[in-house]
């Protein structure tokens, strides 16, 4: 197949060193990572804020019960000095003015208001709650993820990449980092616009991440780089992720979906292991990567000779 191996630049670009402890900063799609809530995280204020409403409707429903007991107590009060045992029947009869009875009428009728405009209040806050929180959210993960293709960025790897090296280290699980570059992207934007080059780099980030789980991470690491963060895997798996990729892959440029032109990707993986900055795996990763493309512009400069010809 045309060359597959993809790659980062990796170089010293002031990478995050890894140190004990949990990361701050954006929490990564880690399924099963135990998360706690930050005090002055978006998360802890709107719990703050939908526990004080949930108190208020409390406080409202008691005014409603004790409204109604008040009322009630009244009219048994009023009822009760008339009460009379005749047969083992009970008659009750008694007599209320006018103007009593009316205002008690204009009571309920605007107590019920006041309840029916609180709970509506307490609803558009509710509301507005809810809406602000998801504003925030999208917001926040917009900071996060690059617009064209629609993965996590490079600005959120240095978080990212410290929150799973850190549930590695705390549960003991294996982690492996793979960098993908694609290659002769170049020639792809001179050839057939910038416009397209865009389109391929969204192809080859929806390809990567129909490759991996949910608890993976895909990232832009830059231009045509991606870099992917893969939990739970030891190197043996991440190749098999590997060999995921190639195979969609051959079945993208099978399909004919950039009439001619080939998609071809290099890839280097690297395992994290205690004592490993984010440096070192990442440049680790580089290096079997620029190995792999070196391997596939070898095979384009010295093509394999026919079986006949060797011979």
């Amino acid at each position: 197949m045309n060359g597959l191996v993809a790659a980062g630049q990796c170089g010293s670009r002031g990478r995050l060193q890894i140190h004990d402890g949990e990361a701050h900063g954006p929490a990564a799609r880690v399924e099963g990572m135990e998360r706690t809530v930050d005090p002055g995280s978006v998360l802890a204020k709107v719990t703050q804020q939908l526990s004080a409403l949930q108190k208020r409707d409390w406080e409202l429903w008691l005014i409603v019960v004790g409204t109604g007991i008040l009322v009630l107590a009244g009219f048994f009060a009023m009822a009760f000095p008339s009460a009379v045992l005749n047969h083992g029947e009970l008659h009750v009869q008694f007599d209320v003015s006018k103007e009593l009875f009316l205002a008690l009428i204009a009571l309920l009728v605007l107590f019920n208001t006041y309840v029916i405009n609180r709970r509506i209040d307490l609803r558009r806050t509710r509301e507005s709650v809810i809406s602000s929180v998801i504003q925030s959210e999208l917001l926040r993960l917009q900071s996060f993820t690059d617009p064209l293709t629609e993965v996590y960025n490079r600005r959120s790897l240095d978080d990212m990449a410290s929150k799973y090296v850190s549930r590695a280290r705390r549960l003991g699980k294996p982690l492996c980092f793979m960098i993908t570059d694609v290659d002769n992207f170049k020639q792809v934007n001179t050839r057939f616009g910038h416009l397209t080059g865009d389109f391929l780099l969204a192809e080859i980030a929806s390809l990567l991440k129909s490759s991996v789980r949910g608890s993976d991470a895909v990232v832009r690491y830059g231009g045509d780089e991606f870099a992917v963060i893969l939990a739970d895997a030891p190197l043996a798996g991440a190749e098999i992720v590997i060999m995921r990729i190639i195979k969609l892959v051959e079945e993208w440029n099978r399909a004919g979906q950039l009439p001619g032109y080939d998609m071809g990707l290099s890839m280097g993986l690297a395992e994290w292991s205690e004592g490993k900055s984010l440096d070192d795996i990442l440049n680790e990763a580089d290096k079997k990567m620029y190995a792999v493309k070196g391997e596939h512009k070898k095979d384009v400069l010295e093509p394999k000779l026919p079986q006949s010809e060797v011979e």
